[in-house]
């Protein structure tokens, strides 16, 4: 589980192709990565990684045909800049929203301009997921925790304080960008119970 605080950044160091899915090394700067573990999960831009090999200031993980093509993961390349959170743990502040790091869909950036020192954000959301995402509802894109503002059917908007503007992606990223898509836990959760008391 990881919460949605963006921890650090890292980039992609090295791709991979390996039998028709990818392995990928991720590292970041300093020593945020330090004292990982074999096994230990990764949020990289969301996507939850399992660390197959450790080097001094990363991982290297594999990447399954499923995250590839479900996820942005598939255009990553050597270079790349992604959100790195480590996995929760009872001692760590639990800062944003519950995350599994399992990525639902990908969205496109549509708009964004300045609104004092915060920017605003317009993302669109595949069809399926639009459901899922409400007003003051909680989202994550690229890994990061954020509420929603407004909807729009599948249009909604996002507030980006300076502080995420800053450290995360989302300082670099253009219109028509994609990123990764988790939506709320409970809403998956209820819309499944509601689904089994009408059979």
């Amino acid at each position: 589980m990881f919460t949605g605080i963006v921890e650090a950044q890292g980039r992609i160091e090295a791709v991979e192709e390996i039998g028709g899915d990818r392995r990928m090394t991720i590292v970041s700067a300093g020593d945020y990565l330090s004292g990982l573990q074999s096994g230990d999960s990764v949020a990289v831009s969301g996507v939850c990684l399992t660390a197959v090999r450790l080097l001094p200031r990363g991982f290297t993980a594999d990447l399954s045909v499923e995250t590839l093509n479900a996820t942005t993961a598939g255009a990553w390349q050597v270079g790349s800049t992604v959100n790195l959170e480590r996995a929760l743990t009872p001692a760590k502040p639990l800062g944003g929203h519950l995350m599994s790091g399992h990525v639902d869909g990908v969205g496109l950036l549509r708009e964004k301009h300045e609104e004092a020192r915060s920017w605003r954000l317009t993302f669109e959301a595949p069809q399926r997921l639009a459901r899922y995402i409400a007003r003051k509802g909680s989202i994550a894109i690229d890994g990061i925790s954020l509420t929603v503002n407004e909807v729009d059917k599948t249009r909604f908007g996002v507030n980006i304080i300076p502080q995420t503007w800053s450290h995360t992606t989302l300082g670099g990223l253009q219109v028509g960008g994609r990123v990764n898509l988790e939506v709320d836990l409970i809403a998956r959760y209820l819309e499944r119970l509601i689904q089994e008391r009408e059979v």
